[in-house]
Formats: C-alpha cells, structure tokens, sequence
C-alpha cells in the first residue's frame, strides 16, 4: 500500500450504473478498483451514473443515468439523445467541482469513455490515470491532443491494447484487469460447458451453442442481453435441448456456476482488448477454450488451462473442447489453474500497481 491513504477521484463509464450484477466486464472491473482501494483504506470520490454502488452525497457526482426514449430498443453500440443533452454535460459540472477545489484530491483514475475527462485533464488541477479499455477512439486522441498531454498518464490493459494506442500517439503503460480470487473462489468442476458475458454479436454465444450441439453437451450461458434484436433472432431460438440460459447473474451465483462447470467457451468475434471472462474462469479452475483475438492470447500464455483456436473456427474449437473437458473434473488440475491465475490476474496484485502508479505520479507533481 501507499505510504499514506490517498484521495482519489474515480471516474465511471457512463452507458450503466456500476454496481452487481455488472453489465458488463469494463463496469466489472471499475467496480473492483473501487472497492479495493476503498478496503485499503483511500477515500474515493466516485463520479457514476445514479444507481451506481459507492456514490458519495455530494449531488454533483451523481450523473443522471442513460435513459432511452418509449420504443427505441437499447443497444450496447448506440447512445440516446438524452445521453448528449443530460449526461455528458453533467459530468461536465463534476469535472468542474474537482477543478474548484483540486486541494482535495490527490489523484484522478478515469475509466470513462467519453473523450471529456481527457480534454480537461490539464486544467483539473490533479494529474490523471486514464485506462484504456477499448481499441483506439480517434475522438479521445484528439482530446489528448489538444490538452497536450497536460497532467495524463495512460494504462493499457493488455499489450495488444497498448500497441494500438502507441501507435496512435498515445503511450502507455501496461496494466491487466485484475479478478478477485475471494469472489471466484476455485470450484469443483463438473460434465457441463458454460458461456458467460453479455449477449451481444460481437461476443457471439450461438457459436458456443453450435460447439455443445456438436459434442452433445449440455450449454449453460449467462449474461445480460445487450442486443434484444440478436437474442431474440440468433440466441434464444436455440435455447432448449441441452441448451439454457439462465439471465444475468450477480458475481457470486455466476462464479459458483462456472465453478461447477467443466470448461468455459469464448467466443468473441472482434478483437477483444481484454476478455475478462478467461481470468474469471481460471481462477475458479474451469479450463477455457477460447478464439485467438485482441488481447486474448496474452491470457492463455500468462497462465495454465487456457487454450485458444484461430477466430471463428468452430470444427477447432469442439474438437479442443472435447479434448480439454476430462481436465474440468480433475482436482489436481484446476487447482494449478487457479495457482497461476491467481498469481498473475489477483485483484490485489492490480491496485498494489496501481497505488505505486500513483505515488510516482505524486512524487513527480511534488518535485515540479
């Protein structure tokens, strides 16, 4: 931990309410930055839409939350009008209030994806910790760009990430999404496959689907719909017969049922940046196979039990998949899966970085 207790401004992404169960693995992730710098023992301001666990009483950091019109289906791609009329220009005024009063405040951490917080970063007057969560958004270098890099320092969650983002003029510095290993407790294993992230097409569940119809075993997905459309045309139509979805689940029930489970499929069909899922599985011991995209890779090469299939190639997935699924019961096995999560992917290991991150950052503004 830092040398002493720091006040740290946290700042949300704006599209859900951070709080259980998470929407997403990015409001997963902010989450657990929250509550274990809190646990530590700093004092976090957390700026997030209303709903959101960990709001302090100050009204100003309480955004109002995205809200779409009487029939407009929501989507996890597109914004509402409201979000441009109400919620940016709200974090707009707390960005203002933390430029008022930048003697309480230590140390920024930006998680939002709206390029504003990068835009007022060097007239804040507390430096800024952005991760970047996402593949390069031309509106945030912009932003970055015409702050001249005035009180910014950059995190990538994985190297694929980072590379990206040099490239664009933007460096950074490496820093994985850490999982909690007291949440994903290591399990038993067992005969069934499980899928779990939100169900959206670029994250493609079907193709899961297709994997256990070939190998005849039972599917368990769980996630939230973030596409009605795609659930209710592609994935719901081949729930049934070996296949269930059992909705969106808090992270304690959902690592139970991974844990349970004898292999985890991935099957993103984008270049994820990350891919929480991976971590999360293993380090309850259920082996993953997953396709080899984004950032993913450097999951299954930092840890055991992970394998990976070129992208898309569903005939290399089941067979892999068929291969691995002794492994899901065998005891021995998953608990060196969760050793070499937990020493790689721990939660704590993230924010004991993360605090070093800040102190340097704090030392450097000292000596200026």
């Amino acid at each position: 931990m830092s040398a002493r207790p720091l006040r740290i401004v946290v700042i949300a992404p704006l599209r859900f309410p951070i709080r259980r169960p998470h929407a997403g693995g990015l409001e997963s992730a902010v989450w657990a930055e929250v509550d274990a710098l809190r646990r530590r023992g700093h004092e976090v301001t957390f700026i997030a839409p209303d709903g959101s666990d960990f709001l302090s009483a100050t009204p100003v950091f309480r955004l109002p939350p995205v809200m779409w019109p009487e029939g407009e289906q929501p989507t996890d791609r597109t914004w509402p009008t409201s979000y441009r009329l109400e919620c940016a220009p709200a974090l707009d005024l707390a960005l203002s209030e933390i430029a008022r009063h930048p003697e309480r405040y230590d140390v920024i951490s930006n998680h939002c994806l709206d390029p504003l917080p990068l835009r007022r970063s060097g007239s804040l007057g507390v430096p800024m910790v952005t991760t970047l969560h996402t593949p390069v958004d031309a509106a945030a270098v912009t932003a970055h760009v015409a702050a001249d890099g005035a009180g910014s320092h950059f995190l990538s969650v994985s190297a694929h990430t980072k590379m990206q983002w040099d490239a664009a003029g933007v460096p950074s510095e490496l820093l994985s999404n850490g999982v909690d290993p007291d949440v994903w407790a290591l399990g038993p294993g067992g005969d069934d496959l499980v899928w779990f992230g939100r169900i959206v097409p670029e994250k493609a569940p079907h193709l899961a689907v297709e994997v256990a119809r070939r190998l005849g075993r039972r599917l368990i997905i769980a996630g939230r719909i973030g596409d009605e459309v795609y659930a209710r045309n592609v994935l719901l139509p081949l729930v049934g017969d070996g296949i269930d979805y059992v909705g969106e689940l808090s992270p304690g029930p959902l690592a139970e049922l991974v844990g349970r489970s004898g292999l985890a499929l991935a099957t993103p069909a984008w270049a994820e940046p990350f891919g929480l899922v991976g971590p999360e599985a293993l380090m309850c011991g259920t082996p993953v196979v997953g396709f080899a995209v984004g950032g993913v890779p450097e999951i299954a090469a930092a840890t055991m039990g992970m394998q990976l299939v070129a992208p898309g190639d569903v005939t290399a997935m089941t067979e892999r998949a068929g291969a691995m699924l002794p492994s899901g019961r065998d005891a021995a096995f998953r608990a060196v899966v969760r050793e070499t999560a937990e020493r790689r992917f721990s939660l704590e290991a993230r924010i004991e970085t993360l605090e070093t991150i800040f102190a340097g950052m704090l030392a450097t503004e000292t000596a200026a």
